[in-house]
């Protein structure tokens, strides 16, 4: 039997293969041992087996005597916010965000609503192989709640984002082509752009589970929504990650906004809108400098962390970030909950484009230009710290950054190379000035790689 990916990120595994009752039973049983048999909040992204896992967790938490709320179909970001505001002592969600249609997976919540941290995950992990022990008899079954209704919630916590200016957005009557991707955006996207004022389009928000496309909202995955957003005459494209925590936009041209755009636009909107001594923001070391740029003209501060979600958070809970996030569309708004966020990211976006009131197109002209390339290496029977090594010693003239694989800073541009933590890969990325320049470090860089390979 193959393993399933454990990291960070929490499990991921292909169904029935890599992700078996067996394990499922085991890594339940070891969360519900870590939190203690206090109650435990699960939902899941809609992927097709989803509610056989859910079903196992559901039932496990229930042997170990576990209190369990389940909100069912849900974001993860809403899963999150339900923990917090539940006071819950964790949550799972039955998810295997982006990859693709037979996987699935489990992302584990602390008490605070946000994912385990490294230290946290280590003591989790020290359950896996010794929870047989903690199942209860019958008696001490605890009871199982159903909340449905906790999307709701999420949608009102985003209308009262202190920033929105309801009226402007409601004035502007976006037309909006949304691709939830059959998945767990698939009601609470549509609705919350409905309670926005929008006139709504839906691609794939039927939440069966089944992808019509490959999940990770990448360009190249997206051309039948951008054909549909072109051909509708619409003003905007939404496009969520099968989770929800991910939002890229789309023009009215039917061209991408950049993943890299959608964190910049939210940091100039929220940045712009609180005094100069709050203007803190945070993102990963893997984003554009066009947030660095951004939050300069702002003459606020920004600072960066590893990549990785609860990196971020830790590091805008540091600072006191009134914004953050990653340059995948990963928008994080502490004034909701600490957490990556479509809801919030949509919101935002929509409030700043109806302020700058041209279209698209025009504000993405308006923002920083700056090119980004990214690419992986697979690491079957490789060992990928001797790339690292090799790649510190040629480019030793680089400014170098050690906190998240290897970062190299150079006049034309930067790249970053690091170890996935939910796939066996090393993602490289380029970003400068140029879509050449860009795509140039990433020819190099590959070919310098494969000659030390051979």
């Amino acid at each position: 039997m193959k393993e399933p990916i454990i990291s960070i990120s929490g499990i991921r595994g292909i169904f029935g293969v890599s992700l078996t009752p067996e394990n499922i039973v085991k890594y339940a049983a070891a969360f519900a041992k870590y939190s203690n048999r206090k109650k435990i909040v699960i939902g899941r992204d809609g992927r097709m087996g989803g509610e056989l896992v859910e079903k196992l967790i559901e039932t496990t938490l229930l042997f170990c005597g576990c209190p369990v709320v389940n909100i069912g179909i849900a974001p993860t970001p809403t899963i999150s916010l339900a923990v917090e505001t539940l006071k819950a002592a964790g949550g799972i969600a039955v998810t295997a965000s982006h990859n693709p249609q037979e996987w699935n997976g489990m992302k584990f919540i602390n008490s605070k609503g946000i994912f385990l941290d490294a230290a946290e995950n280590a003591r989790l992990w020290k359950y896996f192989d010794n929870s047989s022990d903690f199942f209860v008899s019958a008696d001490k079954i605890k009871q199982i709640e159903y909340y449905p209704g906790f999307l709701d919630f999420h949608i009102s916590k985003v209308l009262n984002i202190s920033s929105l200016n309801l009226k402007k957005i409601k004035s502007r009557k976006f037309k909006v082509v949304v691709d939830c991707v059959n998945a767990s955006g698939s009601k609470i996207i549509p609705e919350l752009l409905e309670r926005l004022g929008c006139r709504v389009i839906k691609i794939d928000c039927d939440p069966s589970g089944i992808f019509t496309r490959k999940p990770e909202p990448l360009p190249e995955n997206l051309k039948r929504t951008c054909r549909e957003v072109k051909k509708n005459k619409a003003d905007i494209g939404i496009v969520i990650d099968p989770d929800a925590d991910r939002l890229v936009i789309i023009t009215e041209k039917g061209e991408p906004f950049g993943e890299e755009n959608t964190i910049t636009a939210v940091v100039r909107n929220v940045l712009s809108k609180v005094k100069q001594a709050k203007r803190i923001a945070a993102i990963n070391l893997s984003t554009s400098r066009s947030v660095d740029d951004v939050v300069s003209s702002l003459s606020g501060k920004l600072y960066k962390s590893p990549v990785g979600e609860i990196n971020v958070i830790k590091k805008m809970k540091a600072v006191k970030a009134v914004v953050g996030g990653e340059g995948s569309g990963g928008v994080i708004l502490p004034e909701v909950h600490y957490g990556r966020d479509s809801l919030v990211g949509t919101a935002v976006i929509l409030n700043e484009i109806a302020e700058f009131g041209g279209k698209v197109s025009e504000y993405k002209a308006s923002l920083p230009q700056y090119f980004i390339r990214k690419s992986k290496i697979q690491l079957e029977n490789i060992d990928a710290d001797s790339i690292f090594r090799f790649l510190k010693k040629k480019y030793s003239g680089c400014k170098q950054n050690f906190d998240d694989g290897l970062r190299l800073d150079m006049d034309c541009g930067w790249a970053n190379f690091r170890k996935s933590n939910t796939e066996p890969i090393i993602r490289i990325i380029t970003e400068a000035k140029s879509i050449k320049e860009a795509e140039e470090m990433q020819k190099r860089f590959n070919r310098e790689i494969a000659d030390f390979l051979k």
